[in-house]
């Protein structure tokens, strides 16, 4: 009894350690968000961005002019001057909250990418999914072409069937293996571009075991949740409150530049210092400039609504899809399953009721129709990740 509690736990550990190193779906989406190159180098141009556009927002230099004129008639003058020109006061805080909403953009556009780099990656793993049930398939396929070989073969020797139905029985059995190199092949495949995706890291997922539920909300509810959560139609939004601000910060540039300093002067033994003051008259710099960010505003604010509305016509379009393709799955499924087609032509070839040809044409088209089945699940998987793109 002992020993049989040892061995379960030794099962359940063993188990564990192989779910640890087969990670899942969400595991490996997570490893490729981490290590992608593409979403590492953006996510350090966007702070190179910002830091640059700090710089505009700084102080220019103070400015120091000597003058030292000792050739006059009436002996040296000596001037000294030290400046700083500023903007006025209410700019540089606009012009910070323009920068600061042009980083949440950038955060955003960061984010639209990064689910447009999970979503790739997601399909592989969709399709390496619908390739590992086909390779399954397509071997228990060739197990039963060789055995129906062997079947033949024998019945070769006993000289029941000709040669050229024994021909025919191993072609089908080499037809089967060859399908199941290929579809070996294009499983490789696919984890190597989800190591591209993940940063040249190899990827290490099981396959096994998935079967995602296609049942999905009703339209109004996901596209509810996608004007939420979705990054893409967030930065439409962003886009305007950067127009927004691009105005008020046009409306500040108008009001003038301030300039202040200390001035000293040394003519004849005789010496003046003190402060002096500027002020520019802003009658040319700043000339339509608030006419064109408005119109700016403007436009950012129709582009966004028309963005919007194609977004939506796209995302139901899609749900159509979804829809269409789930109503063929389901009768698929109906269909086929029960049907135990395989078994029974092989019983009925058994028995002599049909022959090798009829029974091989037969199993064809039953075969083609579960293909295809397992085809339209696949595109049926792919077209939910789509649609739940903005949860990823």
């Amino acid at each position: 009894m002992y020993k049989k509690i040892v061995f379960a736990i030794g099962v359940y550990l063993t188990a564990l350690g192989l779910n640890a190193q087969n990670p899942g779906v969400n595991e490996v989406l997570r490893q490729i968000g981490k290590n992608n190159k593409k979403l590492q180098a953006y996510s350090a141009w966007i702070e190179s961005k910002h830091l640059d556009r700090k710089t505009e927002n700084n102080l220019s230099d103070p400015q120091t002019d000597v003058y030292y004129l000792p050739w006059g008639n009436d002996g040296a003058y000596t001037e000294l001057q030290i400046s700083q020109s500023v903007e006025f006061p209410t700019v540089y805080g606009a012009r910070g909250n323009l920068i600061g909403k042009q980083r949440q953009k950038m955060q955003l556009e960061y984010e639209a990418l990064r689910q447009g780099i999970l979503l790739k990656a997601k399909k592989h793993l969709l399709e390496i999914i619908y390739l590992d049930k086909r390779l399954a398939v397509t071997q228990k396929r060739t197990r039963q072409a060789k055995r129906v070989f062997n079947h033949i073969q024998e019945l070769y020797e006993q000289e029941e069937v000709g040669k050229l139905e024994m021909n025919k029985a191993k072609v089908a059995w080499m037809q089967q293996q060859f399908k199941a190199e290929q579809l070996q092949n294009q499983k490789q495949n696919e984890l190597v571009l989800l190591k591209e995706l993940n940063g040249g890291k190899a990827v290490s997922f099981n396959p096994s075991g998935y079967d995602q539920s296609r049942v999905l909300a009703k339209l109004d509810s996901l596209w509810k949740s996608k004007q939420a959560r979705d990054p893409a139609l967030a930065v439409l939004q962003q886009q305007e409150e950067v127009a927004r601000q691009q105005v008020r910060l046009s409306k500040n540039k108008a009001l003038p530049d301030l300039k202040a300093g200390f001035n000293y002067q040394n003519a004849q033994g005789s010496s003046f210092s003190g402060i002096y003051g500027g002020i520019s008259i802003p009658l040319w710099n700043n000339k339509n400039k608030v006419k064109t960010a408005k119109a700016r505003l403007e436009y950012q604010q129709t582009h966004s609504e028309a963005t919007r509305t194609q977004t939506f016509a796209r995302y139901q379009k899609k749900y159509n899809e979804y829809r269409m393709l789930r109503e063929k799955y389901q009768k698929y499924r109906s269909t086929l399953s029960g049907l135990q087609s395989d078994t029974l032509l092989l019983e009925a070839y058994r028995l002599g009721d049909i022959t090798f040809i009829e029974y091989h044409m037969e199993l064809k088209f039953y075969r083609q129709a579960y293909d295809a089945m397992l085809e339209v699940k696949n595109q049926l998987n792919k077209r939910k990740a789509e649609l739940r793109r903005h949860q990823l």
